[in-house]
């Protein structure tokens, strides 16, 4: 199933928002010096709710990442059922030769005679 177009650009439009601001704090673009967050505790709410808000939306894409990962079925990869088809040939043959060693005559070919 593919996601629509617009989802897509709402996701990246999300992703683009959350780089900026992720640089932005990087640079000091949001630092106010600790005697203004002192001198004005409203600064410093505004500054907790704003690093609470990007932590639980973080914490909320990690959260989609491990449940889709957890919950996506997956099936098995072309080598494991490369493996599986190769272990029902080798007990096929492990039964062709238990029953060749008790004394039954061995399948002709379908071209041979009698």
């Amino acid at each position: 199933m593919r996601p629509s177009r617009l989802a897509l650009v709402l996701w990246g439009g999300l992703i683009v928002v959350l780089l900026f601001i992720e640089v932005a704090e990087l640079t000091h673009l949001f630092t106010l010096p600790i005697a203004s967050a002192i001198d004005d505790p409203v600064a410093l709410v505004v500054a907790l709710v704003f690093t609470t808000i990007i932590a639980l939306v973080g914490a909320i894409f990690i959260g989609i990442y491990i449940s889709h990962r957890m919950l996506s079925p997956a099936g098995f990869t072309p080598f494991e059922e490369e493996m599986l088809r190769m272990r029902q040939d080798v007990s096929e043959l492990k039964a062709s030769v238990q029953a060749r060693r008790a004394g039954d005559p061995p399948d002709r070919p379908p071209g041979a005679g009698p």
